[in-house]
């Protein structure tokens, strides 16, 4: 797996909590499969203390920026609930066998 582009869809979708974690997992697949994830230490499990590297502000910015992906996922799938997301087709692009990025395809929905 080098540098390529790839048609598919999101095989699933999580919005929650996951070990610690609150946000938003998306699995994209093609001819291979990545999970793409937009999440935050979650605020009722992990409080920020002296030895964290981050502030309770941080965090907050950083859920702003999880909702604000949901609403845009959302908007570009043309759904309503993020469970709706699953088999929305995608194309994702890969660096060096890594996600590099990915987007919904709009223009064949």
């Amino acid at each position: 797996m080098g540098d390529e582009t790839i048609l598919g869809k999101i095989s699933e979708v999580e919005f929650g909590k996951n070990d610690g974690r609150f946000g938003l997992w998306v699995t994209l697949s093609g001819s291979w499969s990545v999970q793409s994830q937009y999440t935050c230490w979650d605020p009722e499990d992990v409080k920020v203390t002296e030895h964290t590297k981050w502030s309770e502000e941080d965090r907050d910015r950083e859920m702003q920026k999880i909702m604000r992906k949901v609403s845009e996922l959302l908007h570009d799938a043309k759904v309503s609930n993020v469970h709706e997301l699953k088999n929305i087709p995608v194309e994702f692009t890969s660096k060096g066998g890594m996600l590099d990025t990915w987007r919904i395809l709009t223009e064949v929905l």
